[in-house]
């Protein structure tokens, strides 16, 4: 069975937004479309489904590397300021999108706390297994030679 591993992380998070648009729990909230997404950044993303995107990529980000704090978010979202004639600086992401959708996600109970950090549930990592299969076989329609691994 195709895991997260397995598969383009463009496609896997493209994948689970659409299917974290259908769970009632995860919705942007009022504020996200107006915000910036960090101090780094001069304007409020382009994308209206940056959310979900945000979401499915913690997601993914929590399979591959748990248990992750807030603060290790902050520094995967971040990004450079430039700040005057000086070089550029590294700075966080907003911590507040991270929390909300770290919330969104533990209601919807694909996220549970830990004493280290946030890590997937087990509901969590069926969810990526079946959504990176999806993908996988996607992929495989279009190259008959990945065809072999699933089957």
């Amino acid at each position: 069975m195709p895991t997260v591993y397995d598969v383009p992380p463009s496609k896997l998070i493209e994948h689970l937004s659409n299917y974290l648009k259908r769970i009632p729990q995860i919705q942007p909230p009022q504020w996200s479309y107006y915000v910036k997404s960090g101090s780094h950044t001069s304007r409020p993303p382009t994308n209206r489904d940056w959310w979900y995107l945000r979401s499915a990529s913690i997601l993914r980000k929590l399979y591959l590397h748990a248990p992750l704090g807030i603060g290790d978010l902050e520094i995967a979202y971040g990004g450079r300021k430039k700040s005057g004639y000086g070089l550029a600086h590294e700075r966080p992401a907003g911590s507040s999108s991270i929390r909300k959708c770290l919330a969104q996600l533990q209601a919807a109970g694909f996220v549970q706390k830990t004493p280290k950090g946030r890590a997937l549930t087990p509901e969590g990592r069926r969810l990526c297994d079946r959504i990176s299969t999806e993908v996988f076989r996607e992929i495989a329609k279009t190259q008959q030679d990945l065809l072999k691994i699933v089957t």
